[in-house]
């Protein structure tokens, strides 16, 4: 349950820092947020069915900010691209 709550947290953060640093897709704090949390949770279910166990906690860190971080800017394309 501990790894669950660090993806999810990760996941904000990496959606927000994703959002820093694409400035151009980003969406504000809430929804990089919101977005995020979804990619973190997302992207340390991937990690654990691939089977790449970078080790509980620091896996969880891994996966769960790359994860928010990724669907943070693959949302903001989708975004931009519909606005255009």
């Amino acid at each position: 349950m501990t790894e669950i709550i660090i993806s999810l947290l990760t996941g904000a953060v990496g959606g927000n820092i994703a959002g820093a640093l694409l400035k151009k897709f980003s969406m504000g704090t809430l929804w990089n947020s919101v977005v995020g949390i979804l990619g973190g949770g997302l992207g340390a279910q991937i990690l654990s069915t691939l089977g790449l166990d970078i080790g509980g906690i620091l896996g969880s860190i891994a996966g769960g900010t790359a994860g928010g971080g990724v669907l943070m800017a693959i949302i903001g394309v989708i975004k931009n691209a519909i606005k255009k």
